[in-house]
């Protein structure tokens, strides 16, 4: 009897970890330990490579930005293509999978030439998992994860679930709120004009370029 109860227990967590397994899978912002430069502190973007007051000055001024190629225009006025690369592997911009150029699929550091044709082929994206599965018949699964991090499918506005829409950076349990509170989004105008009630319009349009109607 005691050995059932065991092994049901086993089971019954089995199943749990599974299911949880499953939801971290489908999040569709790529789980990143890279620091976000839209919303780094002054201290954690100077701790970075290459960093100094005037660049760091620069992006605070000039951030959120909407495009990796945007930061990437900043910042090689100051750094070569080999200080880039080296900032590159601790901040990123994430970019969407659904829209980046080869341009800023080749800012990812220790991509070669041949993997923006993968990243493209598989377009559109809807899920996380689903580059996991498409770009893991090129490469491990730790190379899978570390790409990971650079990249994003964008939350669909009206049918995300609370886990994805928190895999956003810089959103949490108030900003899930509101996000639900208005569906269902009959474009992005209303997006901006709901959240804008909460957030200026520069965190709006960081956030809205995490986000889809589709």
């Amino acid at each position: 009897m005691v050995r059932k109860k065991i092994t049901l227990l086993t089971l019954v967590g089995a199943v749990v970890l599974a299911l949880s397994v499953a939801n971290v899978g489908e999040s569709q912002v790529g789980q990143s330990q890279l620091v976000n430069p839209d919303l780094a502190s002054e201290k954690e973007l100077l701790a970075l490579p290459h960093m100094n007051a005037a660049i760091v000055k620069s992006i605070l001024e000039q951030r959120p930005f909407l495009q990796m190629a945007d930061l990437n225009t900043l910042l090689a006025k100051s750094l070569s293509k080999e200080q880039l690369a080296e900032l590159y592997g601790k901040m990123f911009v994430q970019i969407n999978l659904n829209t980046a150029s080869q341009e800023e699929i080749l800012m990812i550091p220790g991509v070669g030439n041949r993997m923006p044709r993968e990243f493209r082929e598989y377009r559109p994206y809807k899920t996380m998992a689903q580059f996991r599965k498409e770009i893991g018949r090129s490469v491990d699964v730790k190379e899978v994860a570390r790409l990971e991090q650079y990249v994003f499918v964008p939350v669909g506005l009206n049918g995300a679930s609370d886990e994805d829409i928190l895999s956003i950076p810089g959103t949490g349990k108030r900003m899930l709120r509101e996000f639900k509170e208005y569906r269902p989004y009959t474009n992005l105008e209303q997006f901006r004009k709901e959240i804008g009630k909460y957030v200026d319009k520069k965190e709006v349009a960081r956030l809205e370029r995490y986000v889809t109607l589709n």
